[in-house]
């Protein structure tokens, strides 16, 4: 397993060792001591979920302010692009974003540290999505900040069309009104 900084650094890319031939491959999607050894992160997962979404669909921009959630992320089936956004008004990266391209090809997992807001555009026909979490979702203290939002400018990828988005997501606040840790 390796894991690299990307421009926020404790938000990391996971890449796994990978073993094929020609019957297939397989590879250790989680392991908690070689996690550990290869980020030094140390986290505690108490849930996994799984979200299956079409071309075009855009899941975003969610933290939770209370019980805020590190995540480690992966595609299993289809490509997405990833997107990650620095909450945490104490981080030198405060405000700053971070995007990858994880698929099932490139089998690339993503640790994102509690204190920062998640999301996702399906750029496949679908995608499968797998995401382990530190602590347990709290509808109640879900936030969401606009996908769009101009202060942030994400350079998403050109879909060719505007993104599907649920009534929650379509609703995102503001950078300038979002809720931010301490």
């Amino acid at each position: 397993m390796k894991a690299t900084p990307t421009a926020i650094p404790d938000v990391l890319l996971i890449e796994p060792q990978v073993f094929g031939d020609a019957r297939g491959f397989f590879f250790e999607s989680f392991n908690q001591r070689d996690f550990a050894q290869a980020t030094g992160v140390h986290a505690a997962f108490v849930q996994d979920n799984h979200s299956r979404s079409a071309r075009g669909v855009l899941r975003g921009l969610h933290y939770q302010i209370r019980q805020p959630q590190g995540k480690l992320v992966r595609v299993v089936a289809g490509t997405v692009f990833d997107v990650v956004i620095d909450l945490r008004r104490a981080s030198p990266s405060f405000g700053q974003w971070v995007g990858a391209v994880l698929s099932e090809d490139n089998k690339t997992q993503l640790w994102i540290p509690p204190g920062c807001a998640h999301g996702f555009v399906v750029l496949s026909e679908s995608a499968d999505f797998l995401y382990k979490t530190t602590d347990y979702y709290a509808p109640e203290h879900e936030r969401c900040i606009a996908w769009n939002d101009p202060t942030l400018n994400i350079d998403w990828p050109d879909l060719g069309q505007a993104p599907v988005l649920s009534a929650k997501d379509a609703a995102g606040v503001s950078w300038a009104d979002a809720l931010f840790f301490e």
